[in-house]
């Protein structure tokens, strides 16, 4: 088994009506009292001031994490070439976190095809400017075959297990296997199908059995109806023990 299972979602939703959450507090107060781990996703669309990263630090107990999607500037808009300055700004507003920064996410558009003449200065050029965890969602099918893998394994970078599955192999872990994350969009429909009609049982005894990973996320993206938190709250049950916060 790793030795840190983080399991989330993507925001801090504590619905009301679930009675495992506190009653007083702020959403994230709330979520952090029951949960040791949230992707940020807003981060994505728009920058956070550093102090917003620290308010957000700050309001959490001392095991709990955050993961952090990289803004779409780098990856949507310039699509991983000449964004050294959005990137340091990126970078230094989410180093607010401090000792709670978990994985940053680098997720790529659809259309985006591997092409290691473009990758490689990338990933230096990330090496350079930070040293953090980082997991890697591509969604086109050239990233899954082994020129991709291996770059990605030199550069210490994960690959995320997503669902749905955009090949086959994309619904596994790849790239560099020290840490493992899963992102769980809801399937067959994206954001609203809930894992909870029998495929939570074997999601936990895979996550349990990736014992070469140091640390395993997953984050529960199916947040139309609120299905994220349930499963998210049950899967957490079908792994024990528990890592201590």
């Amino acid at each position: 088994m790793p030795q840190d299972i983080r399991i989330g979602t993507a925001g801090w939703s504590a619905p009301r009506d679930l009675d495992v959450f506190p009653v007083e507090g702020t959403g994230l107060e709330r979520y952090a009292a029951v949960f040791d781990a949230v992707e940020i996703n807003s981060s994505f669309y728009r920058p956070h001031q550093r102090k917003t990263y620290e308010r957000w630090a700050a309001s959490t107990p001392a095991g709990f994490r955050f993961a952090v999607k990289v803004i779409r500037t780098v990856t949507h808009e310039r699509k991983l070439v000449d964004c050294a300055e959005p990137l340091a700004r990126f970078l230094d507003e989410c180093g607010g976190l401090g000792e709670k920064q978990g994985p940053l996410l680098i997720q790529l558009p659809p259309s985006l095809r591997f092409d290691a003449r473009i990758v490689e200065p990338f990933l230096t050029n990330w090496r350079k400017a930070t040293k953090a965890a980082t997991v890697l969602e591509p969604r086109h099918a050239t990233w899954f075959d082994a020129p991709a893998e291996a770059l990605l394994r030199a550069f210490e970078i994960a690959r995320v297990a997503a669902d749905p599955a955009v090949v086959p192999v994309a619904a596994e872990p790849g790239g560099w296997r020290g840490l493992t994350y899963r992102r769980l969009h809801g399937s067959p429909a994206m954001y609203a199908t809930s894992y909870d009609d029998g495929r939570l049982e074997p999601l936990a005894a895979r996550i349990a059995g990736e014992a070469d990973a140091a640390q395993a996320w997953c984050v529960f993206d199916n947040t139309q109806f609120g299905a994220a938190t349930t499963d998210a709250l049950k899967l957490m049950g079908l792994i024990s023990p528990r890592p201590a916060r």
